[in-house]
C-alpha cells in the first residue's frame, strides 16, 4: 500500500499579507523614528519564523538562508541597543540588510505551507519563553 503524504495547507495571499503588515510595519515605524520594543520583536519574530521554517523545509532558495541571516544578525546589533540605550532604531546602514531580509522573506513565505510556519512560531515562541519545544 502507498503510503499518502500529508495535506499541505499552502500559505494564502492573507497570510502573506499579515506577514508582509508585520515586518514593513515595523520597518516603516522604524524610519520614521517610532519603533520600539513591540514593533521590533514583530518584524524579528517574522523573519525569524520564515527563516527557521525554510531551514527545517531545507529549502533550495539560494541565499535565502544568508539573507534572512544577515537581516537577524542586523536585528540582533539593533535589539542590544534598543536593551542598553532604550533607544530602539534601525540606522540608516542597516536598512539595507533589513530590507533585503524582509523581501526575502515575502518571497520565500509562498514555498511554505500554513502548519511549518504555525509549529515553527510555537517552536520559536516555546525556546525564547524557556519552555521545552
Amino acid at each position: 500500500m502507498k503510503k499518502k503524504k500529508p495535506l499541505r495547507v499552502p500559505v494564502t495571499n492573507g497570510l502573506k499579507d499579515i506577514y508582509a503588515m508585520d515586518m514593513h510595519t515595523a520597518y516603516q515605524a522604524a524610519c520614521m523614528g517610532c519603533f520600539s520594543v513591540d514593533t521590533f520583536g514583530r518584524l524579528a519574530a517574522a523573519i525569524s519564523v520564515v527563516r527557521s521554517a525554510l531551514e527545517q523545509k531545507h529549502t533550495r532558495i539560494e541565499g535565502a538562508i544568508e539573507t534572512l541571516d544577515a537581516a537577524i544578525t542586523t536585528l540582533l546589533a539593533v535589539r542590544y541597543r534598543g536593551d542598553t540605550t532604550d533607544v530602539w532604531e534601525i540606522t540608516e546602514s542597516e536598512r539595507p540588510s533589513v530590507m533585503a531580509g524582509i523581501d526575502m522573506a515575502e518571497q520565500c513565505i509562498g514555498t511554505l505551507d500554513v502548519a511549518l510556519l504555525a509549529l515553527t512560531a510555537d517552536m520559536l515562541l516555546s525556546s525564547v519563553s524557556g519552555l521545552q519545544a
